[in-house]
């Protein structure tokens, strides 16, 4: 038997400061507070067109020298936008907050990269309608993302709903 689970409800990052933290979360993805818990240091952020109760969870540590990349540990959350062009204006928005870290294509995802002011790392990811994976269904590959080539054939098509289970729509 396995768990039966549906999708990850929500991610907790430990962080050096939390309330620089909370602001580049709320600048970066217009995330709100929904709770605070001073005692443990923490905070809990929901996305604004999110059903849960919260996304983001953020435990603030204090000052700690950072985790090399690439060892044992975490290595990026995803974060799924709509549209095409929701993933461009993501960009921008890393871009002004000097988080952008990079770029790529996946075949069915086109992914852009950041990092939170503690060096975690995070992909804004837009997904191709499931229709058009084709030759991406089993595969991943890591290629340059052409965001405005991208952008010229997807824009306006939604599929953040494609992931709602059938049963509830």
């Amino acid at each position: 038997m396995t768990v039966n689970a549906v999708r990850l409800n929500h991610a907790v990052l430990f962080v050096s400061d939390l309330d620089r933290s909370l602001e580049f979360y709320q600048q970066a993805f217009g995330m709100e507070v929904v709770a605070q818990e001073p005692r443990a240091q923490a905070a809990f952020l929901r996305l604004p067109r999110s059903a849960n109760h919260h996304d983001l969870g953020l435990f603030g540590v204090g000052a700690q020298p950072p985790r090399p990349r690439g060892a044992l540990g975490l290595y990026h959350l995803a974060w799924q936008v709509d549209t095409i062009d929701e993933l461009v204006e993501a960009r921008s928005t890393l871009l002004r907050l000097g988080a952008l870290g990079g770029e790529s294509s996946h075949g069915a995802t086109k992914s852009i990269y950041g990092q939170d002011p503690d060096g975690n790392e995070f992909e804004v990811m837009w997904m191709l309608p499931r229709e058009s994976w084709g030759e991406f269904e089993h595969s991943a590959p890591v290629e340059r993302l052409d965001l405005a080539a991208e952008t010229t054939r997807w824009s306006g098509v939604r599929t953040a709903a494609e992931l709602v289970p059938l049963d509830a729509r």
